[in-house]
């Protein structure tokens, strides 16, 4: 049984993070070459405003923010589950290279297959979804051994072999492709949000209503998937068929979410970490908090780029690199020491 305290503080936590969360969307709604005052904003969302208010918010800025809200969120439950799985801190979808076959399958599909514009927007997270799987079965196939199953250390590795090899793959593919698509690689690569319609909010919406709920539910099963394969066999846990399963959960969360907002790094190692420091470590503690938490930093990130060098802006990714990269450094000299 969890402690009543903790369970509080998890609630108190929630409600802040909530609450951060809409005055950062409230910001971000107002903001922007054509300014709105708060009073403004408030107006068009209740249905109040001048039409051309009500235009801006709800045709531009409004789901370039939920895609930004969502897309976190899914990063963050996909690290909480990778980093649970492999037990190791450093996990992260974009770190191990979830995120970079994610981007092969994407731009396989864009560059080669025939678009139809009425479906293209629905058939990239399942294309995604494909390329991250693989790239995800590859990545534990090359980290599992034998004599000592899963190898958190070699886990990283691997995975950070595969990203720099499909990296390099990825030039291969665009090199020699039609300019204008490329660009739109170029622009996925560097973590610009694309996706910012409201038809890629209802692609990327069922996958996590589906999988967030669902990682909620396995979150004893993960708890025991930190511990030792021993302990968790003892236990009772089928680990194999349970890995495998949540594995295909947190890639479906990275490949949902990159699949829109373009290679996002970072959230998925950050969002956990910063969670487990004010809950501890338990999985039904510290998983809503994380998700909050990825949300919020992802749409943070993407506001302060898309306007701090108008009119193009900074790509999100690029923003989100420049914290996380540090803190990546950070935890990888204090797991070796």
């Amino acid at each position: 049984m969890m402690a009543t305290s903790l369970l509080k503080k998890q609630r108190r936590i929630i409600l802040l993070l909530v609450l951060l969360i809409l005055l950062t969307g409230l910001t971000g709604l107002s903001i922007g070459s054509a300014s709105l005052s708060y009073a403004q904003t408030l107006l068009a969302l209740i249905g109040h405003g001048n039409p051309m208010d009500e235009f801006v918010i709800f045709d531009i800025r409004l789901p370039r923010l939920l895609i930004t809200l969502l897309s976190g969120m899914a990063l963050a439950a996909s690290g909480a589950i990778l980093q649970n799985l492999s037990r190791n801190d450093l996990a992260d979808p974009g770190v191990i290279g979830i995120n970079s076959g994610a981007g092969v399958a994407v731009a396989v599909y864009f560059l080669f297959a025939p678009v139809n514009h009425d479906s293209f927007t629905y058939i990239l997270p399942i294309a995604a979804f494909i390329g991250a799987f693989i790239t995800a079965c590859l990545i534990y196939g090359f980290s599992y051994t034998k004599n000592a199953a899963l190898e958190p250390v070699r886990f990283i590795l691997v995975g950070v072999g595969f990203s720099l090899a499909l990296s390099g793959l990825m030039i291969v593919i665009i090199s020699s492709s039609d300019k204008q698509k490329v660009n739109f690689i170029a622009s996925w690569l560097a973590g610009s949000i694309w996706g910012d319609g409201w038809p890629f909010i209802l692609a990327v919406l069922p996958w996590l209503v589906v999988l967030i709920p669902f990682t909620l539910y396995k979150a004893q099963s993960l708890n025991l998937l930190s511990l030792h394969d021993t302990t968790s066999i003892g236990l009772g846990l089928p680990i194999q068929k349970e890995r495998l399963i949540l594995l295909a959960a947190a890639v479906g969360l990275a490949a949902s979410s990159v699949s829109v907002t373009g290679s996002i790094s970072f959230i998925g190692l950050m969002a956990p970490h910063l969670a487990k420091a004010l809950v501890g470590p338990r999985s039904q503690l510290y998983i809503p908090i994380a998700v909050l938490i990825g949300g919020w930093l992802l749409m943070t990130a993407d506001l302060i780029g898309h306007n701090i060098v108008p009119p193009d802006g900074i790509p999100a990714g690029i923003i989100v690199s420049l914290i996380g990269a540090p803190y990546f450094i950070y935890l990888f000299f204090r797991q070796k020491t």
